[in-house]
């Protein structure tokens, strides 16, 4: 799916200096001192936080939205709507982007500009960073942001995999490389319902799985072993790094109750199965887009031509393995749903030469999903089916790779 490139206006601006020696604590967010909120025609950000620490602030564009940087602040349990009491605001999120760097990251209602940015530093070395947006003309605003982001905030972005060789199809004389992809992370919690966070649901289902993986003979690598943020295309990449013979990108997800409930494979296409789907595949994306990775893409007909050659052989590797995942949940039992195989053009599916599949485990949407979500034996079950799926979509995979090598 092609996004229109998220372009970058930088505004750093700091009250006064600090000591290195006030810049290696920790610091904290204090929530109940702190404020996002409509001032006069604009917007005033204000974040007290118990030391001060470098930061920046700059705005993107498709969305517009204003984008905090924080080195090594922590903000705590606080859910980020209980600071925002702005109707200017449309969406707020926080959390972790890197490590040692945390981001805010606030949805606006319009362009607008960043009329004054400081840190205040307290007698005890708190600080007290301080935003004023005031609305902006949209051309104006998209003449500020169309230099593009400067190098200094494209550290989220992944560095270009090293690749010797292209990797054979395994033929099974080698353990089988998986990698697991939790889904979300950091300042993208993803699905919630109540005290659910679909990032920590996935994470521990994601490595209860690996460990099972392991314990079979599977070598398994994990895209996050942690509560972080991690690009898309950082996910891809980790797969090209470790020479994956399988991606597997899982989710708990929500949409309307009654449209969504049991678990449900997704493959790439670019035509979505339905609009369930489809809206799916764009809040996926836009995780990125609000998390400040710019997903840009230039055209390249050559290595377009070149994907599109690859994935001639990988997508009927990835449909065979959506099949095997489909009828090894309902043979355990497990709940699916009334379409278990679905397509839609999520981004993190998109390596050509990788079969790659997204499983959405259950819904949070659901209510009884939510119940076999936190369910041990439930989990197990699942994870044992999804075991069993890759030992015999790897059997088959392997005995056609050595009948097309003959």
């Amino acid at each position: 799916m092609m996004l229109r490139a998220l372009l970058l206006c930088l505004a750093m601006l700091a009250a006064a200096p600090l000591r290195a020696a006030d810049l290696t604590a920790l610091a904290h967010l204090d929530p109940a001192a702190s404020r996002v909120a409509d001032e006069g025609a604009g917007v005033a950000v204000d974040l007290a936080i118990s030391k001060a620490v470098p930061y920046r602030a700059f705005l993107m564009n498709d969305p517009p939205r204003l984008v905090l940087d924080f080195s090594e602040v922590a903000f705590g349990v606080s859910r980020p709507a209980a600071l925002d009491r702005s109707e200017r605001v449309r969406a707020l999120a926080w959390g972790p982007v890197r490590a040692g760097w945390s981001r805010l990251v606030a949805e606006l209602d319009g362009p607008y500009r960043i009329d004054s940015a400081e840190e205040r530093v307290g007698a005890g070395g708190e600080g007290e960073v301080r935003i004023r947006l005031v609305p902006e003309d949209a051309s104006a605003f998209a003449a500020a942001t169309a230099a593009g982001p400067p190098e200094v905030a494209r550290w989220a972005l992944p560095k270009p995999a090293v690749v010797d060789t292209p990797k054979r199809r395994q033929t099974g004389e080698a353990p089988l490389v998986v990698v697991i992809d939790p889904g979300h992370g950091g300042i993208d919690p993803g699905a919630e319902a109540g005290a659910l966070q679909e990032a920590d649901v996935i994470l521990g289902f994601a490595r209860e799985l690996a460990e099972l993986l392991r314990r079979s003979g599977m070598t398994v690598v994990m895209t996050r072993e942690e509560d972080v943020f991690v690009p898309l295309e950082t996910r891809i990449s980790v797969a090209r790094a470790a020479r994956a013979d399988v991606f597997l990108s899982l989710h708990a997800d929500a949409l309307a109750e009654g449209e969504a409930t049991g678990a449900t494979v997704f493959l790439l296409a670019e035509e979505a199965s339905d609009g369930a789907s489809a809206r799916l595949a764009e809040w996926h994306d836009r995780a990125d887009l609000l998390a400040g990775v710019d997903l840009s893409a230039q055209d390249d007909l050559v290595a377009q031509v070149m994907m599109d050659m690859a994935r001639t052989e990988t997508q009927p590797r990835a449909d065979r393995l959506a099949a095997a995942l489909a009828a090894a949940i309902r043979e355990k039992g497990g709940r699916m749903h009334r379409h278990p195989i679905q397509q839609a053009a999520f981004s993190v599916l998109k390596s050509p030469d990788i079969p790659s599949i997204l499983l959405e485990v259950g819904f949070l949407s659901s209510e009884a999903d939510r119940k076999r979500l936190v369910d041990p034996v439930w989990r197990a079950t699942m994870q044992e089916a999804i075991l069993a799926a890759l030992k015999t979509w790897a059997e088959a995979d392997a005995a056609e790779a050595k009948l097309l090598r003959q």
